[in-house]
């Protein structure tokens, strides 16, 4: 078995070397490769897993040109990966190396595709929690995911479901939801949690919210759906409101509803507004993807 442990880098100059070490360390050398994506970092992330790939020989680092995201470095790395399983491991130390064994061991004793790790205890900031906590939320209901399953960043893949997630060629990967597009026998363990080693978490409002549109606009239609039913669902309102007034007029010669109409009418146009905002995101994105926006964009591999 070939294990390939995927590594997205983003300005861990001081970190990075020490985790590679200690992976080798804990899973030895044999039967085991490194792939190193630099996704654009601005200090020296860039020499220093360039001197990793020369000093080991199972080491791969591919550069980006620029910072393209974490989901598009993964799906770098996963498309440079040619072990049997992947392993992602955040390049922070939060997730031990150590308990990388423990998703292999899970995922052959229950013949999984994918093992998801979670933790007895995060040691994420208040805000990540909280933003942990509402993709959650997001992802059960658009993905349909199990309640219980924590969707983290720290798990393991099986290689034909690799090669099906990497089939995808958008310019906005997710790489929950194309896992959950191809299969639903997905495993989980309970890992360790470390405090972040060095420099600050580069999880802010900005990229949870852009992890919100992506999630949200593209992998479900549900959002078109929900918006469709509202509209019809207000429609009928207002025009069962219309028949009552006219009722109302026939019996008592007086309209006792139409300000109650003209509300809806109102809301109805916020509606309008926010259903062409919805779809306007829709098409936006199908144009981005049409018009050849690139996944990432390779700058330099050894």
């Amino acid at each position: 078995m070939l294990l390939s442990v995927i590594i997205p880098v983003y300005n861990s100059q001081d970190t990075i070397g020490r985790l590679v070490k200690q992976v080798l360390e804990v899973l030895g050398t044999e039967n085991l490769e490194i792939v190193l994506v630099n996704d654009g970092s601005r200090d020296a992330s860039e020499s220093v897993c360039e001197q990793l790939s020369e000093t080991f020989t199972n080491v791969v680092f591919v550069s980006l040109r620029r910072n393209f995201g974490e989901f598009n470095a993964v799906m770098c790395g996963l498309n440079h990966a040619t072990g049997d399983y992947a392993v992602i491991i955040d390049d922070d130390f939060q997730n031990p190396p150590s308990e990388i064994m423990k998703l292999v061991e899970t995922a052959q004793q229950g013949d999984f595709d994918v093992v998801y790790s979670y933790y007895a205890e995060k040691k994420h900031s208040l805000f990540r929690n909280f933003g942990s906590w509402l993709v959650n939320r997001l992802t059960t209901w658009l993905l349909e995911k199990p309640t219980d399953l924590y969707l983290s960043s720290f798990k393991l893949i099986a290689k034909p479901v690799i090669e099906e997630i990497t089939k995808y060629r958008g310019p906005y990967p997710y790489i929950d939801g194309l896992i959950f597009r191809v299969t639903r026998h997905v495993g989980r363990v309970q890992v360790s949690h470390n405090a972040r080693e060095e420099g600050r978490s580069g999880y802010t409002l900005r990229k949870l919210t852009s992890l919100f549109m992506t999630i949200l606009f593209g992998y479900s239609l549900k959002p078109l759906r929900l918006l469709t039913g509202t509209g019809l669902f207000f429609t009928t309102l207002s025009l069962l409101l219309a028949v009552i007034d006219l009722g109302l007029y026939w019996v008592h010669s007086q309209f006792f509803i139409i300000n109650s109409i003209f509300a809806f009418a109102a809301f109805f146009g916020g509606l309008t507004l926010t259903s062409l905002g919805v779809l306007g995101e829709y098409v936006g994105r199908i144009f981005m993807t049409q018009s050849g926006l690139p996944q990432y964009i390779v700058k330099k591999k050894r």
